[in-house]
């Protein structure tokens, strides 16, 4: 596992994970266990009827009993097929409930990841853990986990029949099935490294997919493309060779195990031969090792895909060992909104520190503008506040707390980061903005979209608030994206917000009104900005000026101004651009 890639689950984890999902519907799983094994135990009464058929006709017998064996196993077998099918039924059901489980587990999981953790893993492996891992273990979980648990428990029970037959030639035929044991250890001590080693390089190859994708634009306008198209080919070559290793065992086991399967059955008439066993022994004894390769072919053919969605599972699990925004014995309630930022220092694992001894401290209620070059931290500075990361050394507290300890819950009630970056979710309109605040009444959303000026072109849609949007709706462009993300902001209503450039998207007019809007509606609450248009400096009541990962000037518009320094160079270059 790479540092950034999110948790695999060890085997002892997948164990237990496993064991809980059979316990949580365990009901099902005991009624299917048993229908199974009352199949099995039907499945039995063939061969041995069969022996006393070859027992009868020696004995001289006549056709009316061999009729009546025979009957008897048409029956027999009738009642298997009835019983095997209702198990397998049974087992389907027990497989899509708890395959639910697994999804409904991994989404909210997966919502649970601070965002830190999901940026430095990227897109790629949550995604590919997200569909192909959880497409893998559904499909086991419905089809092979049922066919194993059958197979299973009939070649239990014909072996242990050929055992009570004839406790000696039922050794012979463990004995014999050495050489399938031999190929099967073989064979299980390298494919989990192998399946996992597939899923890493799957997952590297949908980050580069997804990554690509997301910046076309910027791959195009700096004439990036072959060497994306190089790391796509690296990624993709990785995945290959991860696939053909998989492929080489079970070219070695499958061919190497069906070779074996006819070990036992001639044994046992070689045994039984020089033994001098009955016949009828000896022919009840063979076929039901002959029957016994049919349930032991399934599930060593399961074996396979076992070990593929064991690794799978593995990858789906390992998101409850992924770190958490807090312990799972909760945080504790911030003592007000104050925020302090003491000896912050902060550095990204692949550079060099971007944050050096920051202080600072928010008081509640007022605006704060942080400018500054670009480069300057500014942005870095804003994740800490909003919790998205911790830093290095050093501390950012609300009320006292760790901003980066609390809970998601807690955390978004107290600050909300809103950055350039914007996603439209496909569905309505109410849709999108419930997501803010579930219980909110169509009043209030109108009142979030006039608060950022969304509401005008809203009531212009089909629909208004019920107009689908996003892929295969109506499509948003990047100014009326970004309106959607402050109006969501709105019905937060957070004490604390950060704007990190969160309106440079939209014209100027646009923004100075959302800008405005936003401070009305958000009176008496902390703003800190993130600001590149001076104008927002202008209006706060204090602005910090971030330098080389360092905050050198603190104040309000006036005093920097005046005093000039850093800020004062940057609103006169600003002002005289914008007057031109």
């Amino acid at each position: 596992m790479t540092p950034n890639q999110l948790p695999v689950a060890g085997r002892a984890a997948v164990r237990r994970a496993l064991l809980r999902l059979v316990l949580a519907d365990r009901g099902a799983f005991a009624a299917a266990l048993l229908l199974n094994a009352l199949a099995a135990g039907a499945g039995l009464a063939g061969p041995w009827l069969v022996g006393r058929i070859v027992d009868a006709v020696r004995a001289g017998r006549g056709v009316g009993a061999v009729d009546r064996l025979a009957l008897w196993i048409l029956l027999c077998a009738l009642l298997q097929l009835l019983l095997a099918r209702s198990a397998r039924y049974l087992g389907h059901r027990f497989g899509e409930r708890t395959l639910a489980r697994v999804r409904e587990e991994f989404v909210d999981r997966a919502l649970a990841l601070p965002a830190s953790v999901v940026e430095r893993a990227g897109t790629g492996d949550l995604t590919a853990r997200g569909t192909s891992d959880v497409g893998t273990v559904g499909t086991t979980l419905r089809d092979a986990g049922p066919e194993l648990l059958v197979c299973s428990v009939q070649a239990l029970f014909v072996m242990a029949a050929v055992f009570a037959l004839d406790p000696v030639l039922g050794a012979c035929g463990v004995l014999g099935l050495a050489p399938v044991w031999l190929a099967l250890r073989w064979y299980l001590r390298r494919a989990r490294d192998g399946y996992l080693a597939e899923g890493e390089t799957t997952s590297g190859v949908a980050e580069i997919v997804t990554a690509t994708v997301a910046g076309a634009r910027t791959v195009e306008a700096f004439r990036l493309q072959e060497q994306r198209i190089t790391a796509g080919r690296q990624a993709l070559d990785a995945n290959r060779k991860a696939r053909f290793y998989t492929l080489y065992l079970r070219t070695v086991f499958f061919p190497a195990v069906e070779v074996s399967y006819s070990v036992p059955v001639a044994g046992v008439l070689l045994l039984g031969g020089l033994l001098h066993s009955g016949v009828g022994v000896v022919v009840s004894a063979a076929l039901y090792l002959r029957q016994f390769t049919e349930p032991l072919d399934q599930i060593l053919m399961r074996v396979e895909q076992l070990q593929a969605s064991g690794a799978s599972f593995a990858r789906v699990e390992g998101l409850a060992q992924a770190p958490r925004t807090a312990p799972d014995g909760g945080s504790p309630v911030p003592a007000g909104d104050r925020i302090d930022v003491r000896g912050v220092r902060f550095a990204y694992e692949r550079g060099g520190e971007v944050l050096r001894g920051v202080d600072l401290t928010v008081r509640p209620g007022e605006r704060l503008a942080v400018v500054g070059p670009s480069g300057a931290g500014k942005t870095t500075l804003s994740r800490l506040l909003a919790g998205v990361d911790a830093p290095g050394s050093g501390t950012v507290t609300v009320g006292g707390v760790p901003i980066a300890g609390l809970e998601p819950e807690v955390l978004r009630r107290q600050v909300v980061l809103v950055t350039q970056e914007h996603h439209v979710f496909l569905g309505t309109v109410r849709d999108n903005l419930l997501i803010a605040e579930p219980a909110a009444s169509d009043a209030d959303l109108w009142s979030a979209l006039a608060a950022v000026g969304a509401d005008g072109w809203i009531r212009g849609l089909p629909g208004g608030l019920d107009a689908v949007l996003g892929a295969g709706g109506r499509a948003t462009d990047g100014s009326q994206a970004q309106q959607l993300a402050l109006a969501r902001v709105v019905l937060a209503d957070p004490h604390t917000l950060i704007l990190d450039e969160a309106t440079a998207l939209l014209d100027p007019a646009t923004a100075r009104h959302a800008e405005r809007a936003l401070a009305a509606v958000l009176a008496g609450r902390t703003v800190i900005a993130i600001a590149h248009r001076l104008h927002t400096a202008h209006d706060a009541d204090r602005v910090a000026v971030m330098e080389g990962g360092r905050l050198t000037e603190l104040g309000t518009h006036e005093e920097l101004v005046a005093a000039g320094g850093a800020y004062a160079a940057l609103w006169a270059t600003w002002h005289g651009d914008t007057t031109v």
